[in-house]
């Protein structure tokens, strides 16, 4: 009998075996899913461990942008092998473009497409959405890395540059101080810890602990980071009187 590509998917899902195999257990159980997990396992083809199990580690990291709006995903897959592959990377970027057009847009027959042609697990794993008057858009060369930054005014190549730099330098906050007291209050266990062993007097701690979380808190902070093209000035010199509104960094 007949066997539709919805069937070899389900099979495929549930054992991880090869599109032509399944195909073949399913015309020899008549259409039966049990059954053809049977003939699969009794071959030595079935897998143990179902492909909704498996990790997704690596994807490409895509962006799709227009006039104040852009989105950014990470499409995600088994291996890098696939990662590379022009069909996956074109798919991600389809994906992103939809999205853009339309945020509740549903990628599942594209994912499920992919599935079957390359033969991982395949998903979107994350989707983020970014507007503001002057868009700037970053890809690093592998696709693994991807920003976004949306500035208040200004220049688009600016706003090129500031997502470079953020790629480059993965800043986790936008300004000092939004820099969490968790992280701060860790810091300060360890800079007490190297006081101690350098033998500081206890009478001076206070003094350096401000400096410490000055400058952790800047180097933590988009807009004091020393500027990747030019070291001299940081973020927030290049920026004048413009404001970063939001920037989004997604990384595989």
């Amino acid at each position: 009998m007949s066997v539709t590509l919805e069937q070899i998917k389900k099979l495929r899902d549930a054992t991880g075996v090869s599109t032509m195999a399944c195909k073949k257990a399913l015309e020899e159980a008549n259409g039966d899913q049990e059954k053809a997990v049977e003939i699969l396992r009794k071959t030595g083809e079935a897998k143990s461990q179902a492909r909704a199990e498996r990790s997704t580690s690596q994807g490409v990291i895509s962006v799709a942008e227009k006039s104040d709006k852009a989105a950014i995903i990470n499409l995600a897959c088994e291996t890098d092998f696939v990662a590379r592959n022009e069909d996956f990377i074109a798919s991600a970027k389809k994906i992103a473009e939809e999205l853009l057009k339309n945020e509740s847009y549903d990628s599942t027959q594209i994912v499920n497409d992919l599935n079957l042609k390359l033969g991982e697990k395949i998903e979107v794993k994350d989707t983020k959405f970014v507007e503001g008057k002057v868009l700037g858009t970053y890809i690093h060369s592998n696709n693994k890395i991807g920003v976004v930054v949306a500035l208040t005014g200004g220049e688009v190549e600016t706003a090129k540059d500031i997502a470079m730099h953020v790629a480059a330098m993965n800043p986790a906050y936008l300004n000092p101080e939004e820099v969490s007291e968790i992280s701060v209050t860790k810091e300060k266990e360890i800079w007490t810890d190297q006081l101690k062993k350098e033998g500081k007097p206890e009478q001076i701690w206070d003094k350096i602990m401000i400096g410490k979380e000055k400058k952790f808190r800047e180097e933590n902070a988009l807009t004091k980071q020393p500027f990747v093209k030019n070291p001299e000035i940081t973020v927030e010199k290049l920026l004048g009187t413009n404001k970063i509104e939001k920037f989004i960094r997604l990384s595989v």
